[in-house]
């Protein structure tokens, strides 16, 4: 009887180190996948804060200085598009220098004419 026991013992043994295996191995796998997204989120933070920078930059322009920049053109990792729908209107937009047709910023920005 008792060596009986024992066998199934070890059993019970060997299926609860499978399962605390397994487990162990989700919450490992759970673990670094919230890694690899927060190290994306950071990332994607940066560039943001970065896109930021030159769109309030460009936001300071004087008017003759955003006609000279009217059209598309890349700054740093960014392309910058200045745009005036109105007279008196100056559209920004910043992109990813990568992916151009994905704004990441926009503003509108006012600017009299010259009296």
């Amino acid at each position: 009887m008792i060596r009986g026991r024992s066998g199934v013992v070890l059993l019970e043994v060997l299926v609860a180190l499978t399962l605390l295996t397994v487990s162990g191995l989700s919450i490992l796998a759970v673990t670094s996948s919230a890694m690899d997204t927060q190290r994306q989120i950071a990332e994607r933070e940066r560039e943001l804060v970065n896109a930021e920078r030159v769109l309030a930059a460009h936001s300071l322009l004087t008017r003759q200085d955003l006609d000279l920049r009217l059209g598309e053109r890349d700054v740093g990792a960014f392309t910058v598009t200045v745009q005036r729908p109105e007279p008196a209107l100056y559209r920004i937009s910043i992109a990813a220098a990568n992916a151009p047709d994905i704004e990441a910023l926009v503003t509108v920005v006012y600017r009299p004419p010259s009296p």
